[in-house]
């Protein structure tokens, strides 16, 4: 059980006498969740009837990922219709763990009609009290998560009630402050959101490429039925063959080699550090870990975690390393040996856990990090890598399941050709990243000197217009 709640969110210590600070039910119009369907998820759907599902997976402060999202029939609908959300809803994750449990934002009106589970709760403001957009900004700030905290009533696996939610005392400004500070946040979210969208993009286009090249042999196959291949030049096209041979893995293209992981890279074990060593102030060295890569392969910037403790020369990554994971709890196979590349944001030096290798292809082998990634998780080479994990209830993936693979060694210069555009991918998705931590910092920086009345919304929202 956790402590006694705090009095009031602490998004400012204090407001201008005019303004005030009001319970959350006393002016919200509706505070409730949902359920499961009858059936669980045996009745879902593959595609869109006509309600959608929203998920606590689908909920991340101040974005909504539709990924994954579920769809129910129009009978499960009317089961959950007291559940069914609105243009506007804020959304708020009321169970959950440490990393998605409290997380909130608006639900977007792209996936309505739409119900939620019972671990959403749906926030509709009487908005002539109080902007959804104002509210959403003081819930997802970095202070009032604490306050939110102090209401969990569920230990380790939080969770808070319909009664907590009401309770919330959150401070008020008049409701032309309130949307002005709404639409000013809401541009920095804007940036943000598009440069989401931008690196999906270009990590899209790398994905594409890689597969068309190195996977289908797209190329060989239009030269084989007398078309133009599709590549960016006459002098890449070049580099692919006519045809095909046999190979010990199926027809590849003629010329081309099949060789064992082993003879073109490196893998070493992290460090197996100890609890003491870790640091929750930043202080001491990043240390990149199993949370620091995704479910599919790629960076995961908010995993990382710092360490002052001991550890070797041996346990150091650089940026442009490239990491794979080698446990997973369970055996779908999600997270187990997918790759990320290190990134330059967290500083010339680091440390890597046990439960990551850091792979390098050795110094006579054409491979580089960035190819080697795609490869990692590109979806026909990780099956065949992570099926050589074992283990009972937690997965492991044994140093040799890197080198027993066979993979396919295109020439040289064609690895070279790829490497230049998924490098210069890889340095826009980061300078992009770094763009939208600094507009969240400066995001939440903002919104205390609004409420307190040190900047005022209407004079920056003036300002802005007239740059």
């Amino acid at each position: 059980m956790a402590g006694k709640p705090a009095s009031m969110c602490p998004t400012v210590e204090c407001l201008p006498d005019s303004w005030q600070a009001k319970k959350l039910g006393s002016f919200c119009t509706k505070i409730g969740t949902g359920a499961t369907p009858r059936g669980g998820s045996e009745v879902y759907l593959d595609s869109r009837v006509s309600h959608a599902l929203i998920r606590s997976q689908h909920v991340f402060d101040r974005h909504f990922d539709a990924v994954g999202l579920a769809f129910i029939s129009d009978a499960n609908a009317r089961e959950l219709r007291n559940a069914e959300v609105q243009s506007g809803d804020v959304l708020l994750n009321i169970t959950g763990d440490g990393v998605t449990f409290g997380r909130s934002c608006i639900v977007p009106d792209r996936v309505l009609p739409a119900c939620v589970n019972q671990h959403v709760s749906i926030i509709r403001t009487d908005r002539s009290e109080c902007d959804p957009g104002y509210l959403l900004s003081v819930l997802t700030h970095p202070a009032t998560k604490g306050y939110i905290e102090s209401f969990n009533s569920g230990g380790s696996r939080r969770a808070i009630t319909k009664a907590h939610i009401e309770s919330f005392k959150i401070p008020l400004p008049p409701l032309a402050e309130q949307t002005a500070i709404a639409q000013i946040l809401g541009a920095m979210d804007g940036k943000i959101e598009l440069n989401r969208r931008m690196n999906a993009t270009l990590e899209a286009q790398a994905r594409a490429l890689f597969q068309g090249w190195f996977v289908d042999f797209s190329p060989v196959r239009a030269k084989l039925n007398g078309r133009k291949p599709a590549s960016p030049d006459a002098a890449t096209a070049a580099l692919f063959p006519a045809s095909f041979q046999k190979s010990r893995i199926g027809q590849i293209p003629k010329g081309w080699m099949v060789e064992t992981f082993g003879d073109h890279i490196t893998a070493a074990r992290g460090l197996s550090y100890k609890g003491e060593g870790l640091r929750d102030d930043g202080t001491g060295l990043p240390m990149h870990n199993l949370n620091s890569v995704y479910e599919g392969g790629g960076y995961k910037h908010e995993g990382i975690k710092f360490y002052a403790g001991e550890f070797r020369e041996k346990h150091l990554v650089q940026p442009g390393d490239m990491i794979v994971t080698n446990t997973e709890q369970g055996f779908d196979h999600l997270l187990i040996g997918h790759a990320a590349i290190v990134p330059e944001r967290h500083g010339a030096k680091g440390l890597f856990s046990h439960h990551i290798y850091r792979v390098r292809p050795k110094p006579e082998s054409p491979f580089t990090p960035h190819y080697l990634v795609q490869l990692f998780n590109n979806p026909r080479w990780h099956y065949w890598i992570s099926g050589f994990s074992n283990g009972t209830t937690i997965n492991m993936l044994p140093p040799d399941a890197l080198e027993m693979p066979l993979l396919v060694v295109p020439p040289a210069e064609l690895i070279k050709k790829f490497t230049a555009f998924a490098e210069s991918v890889h340095a826009q998705v980061e300078k992009n990243i770094t763009e939208s931590h600094t507009l969240a910092k400066l995001r939440d920086t903002l919104l205390p000197k609004l409420l307190s009345g040190e900047l005022s919304a209407a004079n920056i929202n003036e300002k802005v217009a007239r740059a």
